[in-house]
């Protein structure tokens, strides 16, 4: 019987992400799991686009935490000065690696435009994933039918990009270093 050796990437080797028998080979799988690895880690991020002073995160402490991870799940809250209100939610689920916006008010009700999101594409990677947006956000949010966020890491583990695009134009580019380990 041959002896069969799948190829597995650098960047995962380099974030010590081998494969187990159990893993499924789908790099939405490997990008779960890249980002599985980063739980207990905190990002400080700068919006790099646009370069609009009068954007809502300009000028404003952007702090992304890895704060919980779940075989299925990762919950990232991410912060915008003072604003608390923001999770992004990144799933394991039977149809694929699916991303949704948790946006709540200070009392932690829902906010009326929240739990959008959508799906990730076959085409990424272990570290960069793009997901397109679903029905449910085309139809909660007025023109993001196109919306396509990509959220990468850099293959050392200490870079994390959030981008943001609509009608194929980049809408918002935010840059994140790693600031502390668990």
């Amino acid at each position: 019987m041959p002896f069969i050796v799948k190829a597995v990437s650098i960047a995962t080797l380099a974030l010590g992400l081998l494969p187990t028998v159990a893993q499924a080979q789908d790099a939405r799988d490997q990008f779960f799991a890249t980002l599985k690895s980063l739980c207990g880690q905190q990002f400080e991020g700068v919006l790099v686009y646009p370069k609009d002073p009068q954007h809502d995160f300009a000028r404003k402490r952007l702090h992304a935490d890895f704060a919980a991870c779940s075989e299925t799940q990762v919950k990232v809250p991410f912060q915008v000065g003072a604003d608390r209100s923001r999770t992004w939610i990144i799933s394991r689920t039977p149809a694929g690696l699916h991303l949704q916006h948790d946006h709540r008010h200070a009392d932690g009700t829902p906010d009326a435009v929240t739990m959008y999101g959508g799906m990730a594409s076959s085409n990424g990677s272990a570290l960069k994933q793009s997901f397109l947006a679903d029905d449910y956000t085309a139809r909660l949010v007025d023109g993001a039918a196109t919306n396509v966020w990509t959220i990468s890491v850099s293959a050392d583990g200490l870079t994390l990009t959030y981008h943001l695009e609509r009608d194929a134009q980049p809408r918002a580019t935010v840059v994140f270093k790693r600031s502390s380990a668990e």
